[in-house]
């Protein structure tokens, strides 16, 4: 499976993408639905920890690492939900550092 194009921002992400970042050869209908899932989860969780919209989720290419951090990790424990307690280190450096929303 082979990117079609480059991924600069959040919404460039595509199931194929996470495909190729998960190294996955050959995806399911199943699977394309449940990356596309993944995504949304892991934008979501994105935008509720900063307090960024779309479009400031969308103006840091960093987030796209962290994005597909995320996926990872709820493709390879089979979860739906992102648990911010044993959050990656670097998903949470690079959050925090764009945080607008802090309390």
């Amino acid at each position: 499976m082979e990117m079609s194009t480059e991924v600069n921002k959040v919404s460039d992400i595509t199931e194929e993408s996470v495909a190729e970042y998960l190294r996955l050869d050959e995806v399911t209908d199943s699977e394309i639905n449940t990356l596309t899932t993944l995504i949304s989860i892991a934008t979501s969780f994105i935008k509720s920890y900063t307090g960024l919209d779309d479009a400031g989720v969308d103006k840091y290419p960093e987030f796209v690492i962290v994005v597909l951090i995320l996926c990872q990790d709820m493709w390879d424990n089979r979860t739906m939900y992102v648990d911010s307690k044993d959050l990656n280190n670097t998903v949470q450096s690079i959050l925090a550092m764009h945080s607008v929303n802090l309390l």
